[in-house]
C-alpha cells in the first residue's frame, strides 16, 4: 500500500487497511522475522542464547517488559531495536495530539473531527522511527510530565471551565499512544508517580486532576532498572511489578571474544587513527581482561557493575595514546605498546565505583593494579605457567631473562620513544628474543614487540622482576640483585 497517496479516512477504508494494536503489530512482525531467519536485534552481542530468546518470548506474549541489569548491559539499546518490529508506516488523524487511529479514535478531538468531516477527515502517516519515546526516571518527574494536567491558558483561550475535559494538556505517555514508551531507571521514579501508572498498564484509563478519562491507550511499555536500585535509591512498587508481564535479566559479556566484538563495534575511531596505529590482538585481549578483572576485584563495588562503556572508552584512549606518541616522535605509523595502557587509566577511574579499600588505595593505583592483573591472567595462555613456589633445581624458561637483569642490566622504556629506539632497547634483551621464538614462533613482527613488553609485565606481576614508574616512562630491573650485590 502506497501510504503517501492516502489522505482521507474514506480512501483509507477503501484501501482495506485494518487497525492492529501495537503489541499484535510487534508480535506479527517478530513471527515473520523468526520464520525467515532474520536477525531481530542487530549489533547486540552475547545475548543470543540468554536475553534475546526471553525478550522474543515476551513480545510474542504481548507483555510489557522490564529489563533488569547493571549499567552498560545494552538495556536501552534492546528497547530501541524493538522499533524495527513496528510497521513502517501507520495512519493517524491529522492534528491529533495522541496519534489517534482513524479507524478507532479515542480522543475527543479525533472523534469530533471524524463526526464532522466523515470520510473526508484528513489523515497523516507516521514512520516507525517516530514511534519511540524515552524518559529517564528522575526524582523530579511529576504526574503532569508523564500523564498530563489542566492547562489554564488553554481554558482561557477556549473560554472553557475547568470542568471541561478539553482543558487537559496531555503528558508524555498519552502523546506516545501507539508507540513504544521506555522509562529508564524505573526505581528512581517516586512511588506516587509509579502508582499513577497502574491504570494505564492495566485498565487503560487516565486520571488527571479529578478527570477520569476513559482512554484505552495502545502502548508497548519497556522499563529498565538496575537491581542495586532496589536497596539504595528506591524500588519498584509491588503492584506495578505485578502489572509488568516479563522481567528479563541482562548480563555482562561472558567471554573476551564477545567483549571484543562489542568494543570494536562501539569505539569511535577515525580513518587517521586506523591507518596510523596498529593494534595487536593481544592488546585487545588485555584491554577486555581489565574489565573482567574489575568485575571481580576486591577494590571495586561489584554491585555497581563495570559498564561495557569502560572498554570502549579505554580502547579509544589506548589508540589515542599511541597516536599522540607517533605524532610527537615523527613516526608515520606505530603499534600499540604495553606501556600505552597507562593512557587508559582515566577511562578506568571514571567508570568504576570503589569500595572502602579501593578508596584507600586510590583510583589510579587500582586501575594500574587491574592492568597488571589482566596481564597476569592472560600470561599462561602464551607462555609456561609460573608457579608461586618453585624448586631450586627446576629449570625455569625465564631464568636467562632474570639473570640478564641480575647481572646489573636495566631497561628503560620511555613513554615517547620513537619506534626505532623502542625496538632497539627491547632487542638488546637477547634472552627475551629467544623466549618469544621458542613459545610464540608464529607471532608476526608488528606484534612481537608488544609480546616482549607483555613478558616483562608478566614477570613483574609474578614477582620475578621489578618495575618502577617515573615521570617519563618505566624502568625494569631485577628484584633482589641490587640489594644482594650491595651486601
Amino acid at each position: 500500500m502506497n501510504s503517501k497517496k492516502i489522505k482521507t479516512l474514506g480512501e483509507l477504508k477503501k484501501s482495506g487497511y485494518k487497525s492492529v494494536n501495537i503489541k499484535d503489530e510487534l508480535r506479527t512482525n517478530l513471527r515473520r522475522k523468526i520464520k525467515n531467519g532474520e536477525t531481530v536485534f542487530e549489533g547486540v552481542w552475547g545475548y543470543e542464547n540468554t536475553v534475546i530468546p526471553e525478550l522474543e518470548r515476551a513480545i510474542l506474549s504481548r507483555h510489557n517488559i522490564n529489563l533488569l541489569g547493571l549499567r552498560g548491559q545494552a538495556k536501552t539499546r534492546l528497547a530501541r531495536l524493538m522499533v524495527s518490529l513496528l510497521d513502517e508506516w501507520i495512519p493517524v488523524v491529522k492534528g491529533s495530539e495522541i496519534n489517534d487511529d482513524p479507524l478507532a479514535p479515542i480522543s475527543r478531538f479525533a472523534t469530533e473531527l471524524i463526526r464532522e468531516k466523515g470520510d473526508d477527515c484528513p489523515i497523516d502517516w507516521i514512520h516507525r522511527d517516530e514511534r519511540f519515546f524515552e524518559k529517564l526516571a528522575t526524582p523530579d518527574v511529576t504526574v503532569a510530565d508523564l500523564i498530563g494536567d489542566v492547562d489554564p491558558i488553554k481554558a482561557a483561550n477556549l473560554k472553557l471551565s475547568y470542568a471541561d475535559d478539553r482543558v487537559i494538556h496531555f503528558g508524555m505517555i498519552p502523546r506516545a499512544n501507539r508507540c513504544i514508551f521506555v522509562i529508564n531507571e524505573l526505581p528512581d521514579l517516586q512511588a506516587r508517580i509509579q502508582v499513577a501508572l497502574f491504570n494505564i498498564l492495566q485498565e487503560g484509563d487516565i486520571q488527571i486532576r479529578g478527570f477520569k478519562v476513559r482512554m484505552p491507550l495502545d502502548m508497548q511499555f519497556v522499563f529498565t532498572a538496575n537491581p542495586e536500585d532496589y536497596t539504595n535509591r528506591g524500588n519498584i512498587v509491588t503492584p506495578l511489578k505485578d502489572r509488568i508481564g516479563s522481567q528479563i535479566l541482562t548480563h555482562y559479556p561472558e567471554n573476551i571474544e564477545t567483549a571484543k566484538a562489542i568494543t570494536e563495534q562501539e569505539a569511535q575511531l577515525d580513518t587517521d587513527q586506523s591507518q596510523m596505529v596498529h593494534i595487536p590482538e593481544l592488546a585487545r585481549d588485555v584491554l577486555e581482561q581489565i574489565g573482567f578483572q574489575a568485575r571481580k576485584s576486591e577494590y571495586v563495588d561489584v554491585k555497581s557493575g563495570v559498564s561495557a562503556r569502560m572498554s570502549i572508552t579505554a580502547l579509544e584512549n589506548l589508540i589515542s595514546t599511541a597516536e599522540r606518541r607517533a605524532l610527537k616522535s615523527g613516526d608515520d605509523t606505530t603499534s600499540v605498546r604495553f606501556s600505552d595502557f597507562m593512557g587508559v587509566i582515566p577511562s578506568v577511574t571514571g567508570k568504576i565505583e570503589l569500595v572502602y579499600e579501593g578508596e584507600q588505595e586510590g583510583a589510579a593505583v587500582v586501575a594500574e593494579t587491574l592492568i597488571g592483573e589482566a596481564a597476569m591472567e592472560l600470561f599462561p595462555s602464551y607462555f609456561p605457567k609460573i608457579e608461586k613456589l618453585e624448586r631450586p633445581d627446576d629449570e625455569s624458561p625465564y631464568k636467562e631473562i632474570v639473570d640478564w637483569f641480575f647481572e646489573g642490566n636495566e631497561l628503560e622504556l620511555l613513554d615517547e620513544l620513537n619506534d626505532e629506539e623502542y625496538k632497539n632497547r627491547l632487542d638488546k634483551l637477547v634472552p627475551l628474543n629467544s623466549l618469544i621464538e621458542k613459545y610464540q614462533p608464529e607471532i608476526n613482527g608488528a606484534d612481537s614487540y608488544f609480546l616482549k613488553e607483555f613478558v616483562l609485565w608478566g614477570l613483574v606481576e609474578f614477582k620475578k622482576l621489578s618495575k618502577y614508574r617515573f615521570s617519563e616512562g618505566y624502568h625494569f630491573k631485577d628484584l633482589f640483585g641490587s640489594y644482594i650485590r650491595g651486601l
